[in-house]
């Protein structure tokens, strides 16, 4: 079978099977103690914001991140594509070579989200969860994850970048942002030194706190690297990890959990603007 043919199926496939191993080790090895009363509307909230976000995508950008990489390539378009990196013989540095480019990107255009005040109003959503779990991962604002897709098709465009990359790096992403927001409790040891690599959920944990200097830092989805370099790193939260409190102090209160009001959220107001 065809990867880049049957991206969709693979997507789908490795999706659930990431899904539902996150949720078996939250089970099994939770790392807080989270509030089972309100997961049933926390999650009907997020999933629904996923599948809203599905259809947008299919709708408005059908060919999407891969369909953008074999569009370039067929028209030669982008500087890698001028290089000949399309040869079936690429070595295997140019790939990595891609994929940490497209993790530097996806970085940057997290902490833009965080720094300009109207991208900020699309992407607090993401941040007004009270808990944090492997379904936070899927809780974004339509018009972002729209915005995000013409980002990325810009980045890929003018890259040429490969769809084999693009794909590898859609499902590593894909996968690694529902670890990083998992609920889960690491070996101390396997923790320590696995976020020298990756972000691991204790340190993207921090970024959902709802200090604003917490907020404001580890932006990485994937690799933990560009938080060390560009100062944006803090290792622990200050009121720890049991005790922290996740999500932003203006939209805590139940109502805020609907779909409406999260779709609407953006046209609110709140005391904290970047």
């Amino acid at each position: 079978m065809n990867w880049i043919e049957n991206e969709g199926f693979w997507r789908l496939l490795i999706f659930i099977a990431v899904f539902m191993l996150m949720y078996l080790l939250e089970r099994l090895r939770p790392r807080r103690h989270n509030d089972s009363g309100i997961r049933a509307s926390r999650w009907l909230g997020n999933l629904s914001l996923a599948l809203i976000n599905t259809l947008a995508i299919r709708v408005l950008f059908p060919a999407a991140a891969v369909g953008t990489a074999l569009l370039a390539q067929q028209q030669q378009w982008g500087l890698f594509n001028q290089a000949g990196w399309q040869s079936e013989h690429t070595p295997i540095w140019q790939w990595i070579l891609l994929l940490v480019l497209l993790d530097l990107v996806i970085w940057a255009q997290h902490l833009l989200f965080h720094k300009v005040p109207w991208l900020w109003r699309l992407h607090r959503v993401h941040h007004t969860d009270t808990e944090l779990d492997v379904s936070s991962a899927l809780r974004f604002h339509p018009l972002e994850i729209l915005l995000s897709m013409l980002i990325k098709a810009v980045v890929i465009v003018s890259l040429g970048i490969p769809a084999q990359v693009v794909l590898l790096f859609e499902i590593i992403l894909n996968g690694l942002a529902m670890f990083n927001h998992a609920n889960i409790e690491l070996p101390p040891p396997l923790e320590k030194r696995l976020r020298w690599l990756l972000v691991t959920p204790d340190m993207h944990r921090v970024h959902h706190s709802w200090y604003q200097q917490e907020t404001d830092s580890n932006y990485g989805f994937n690799l933990s690297c560009w938080d060390r370099l560009f100062g944006t790193y803090v290792a622990q939260p200050r009121d720890g990890h049991q005790q922290m409190a996740i999500g932003l102090l203006q939209f805590r209160s139940a109502k805020n959990r609907s779909l409406l009001r999260l779709l609407m959220q953006p046209l609110r107001r709140s005391e904290w603007e970047p």
